[in-house]
């Protein structure tokens, strides 16, 4: 699996409570340009439109090669590639119990193919953001001091 973009921002904020892989629907020069690592999943989200899964605010930038007619749109929305059941379920917990569905990561799988990693998340409060901070902080100390002490001896 070659990581190809993560979504930080969709880990400090929301509280991943199922994750599932997806196919995504792209046009060659997106692929072309995704190889090069030209992806950006901040502020993107999954909707779910007349029981069709879209990812809406994933930029996928162009290669200067690309011939200038055929550029997509770098923020377009992208089809899902997901079974009927699989929707139903998500977007039936999504609409009961509040909860919202985010792309983690957008990646290459063993067979060379572009996979998205979409989570059903719930959103964060703010002393739940301090807490994970502070173990993010504490964690970094602990391995820090743990690569310190193999030098003093």
């Amino acid at each position: 699996m070659k990581l190809i973009a993560q979504n930080k921002k969709a880990l400090f904020d929301y509280e991943i409570l199922e994750s599932l892989e997806s196919g995504i629907v792209l046009l060659g020069s997106e692929v072309k340009s995704l190889r090069l690592g030209r992806c950006n999943l901040k502020d993107s989200f999954i909707k779910i439109i007349k029981q069709e899964a879209f990812a809406f605010g994933i930029h996928i930038s162009f290669l200067s090669t690309t011939n200038p007619h055929f550029r997509p749109d770098e923020k377009r929305p992208r089809k899902l590639l997901l079974h009927r059941k699989q929707i139903d379920k998500w977007f039936g917990k999504a609409s009961q119990e509040r909860l919202t569905i985010v792309p983690l990561k957008i990646y290459f799988n063993q067979k060379n193919k572009v996979k998205l990693q979409i989570a059903l998340a719930r959103g964060k409060n703010l002393h739940d953001k301090r807490e994970s901070l502070k173990k993010k902080i504490l964690n970094k100390e602990a391995q820090a001091s743990l690569k310190n002490y193999g030098k003093h001896l």
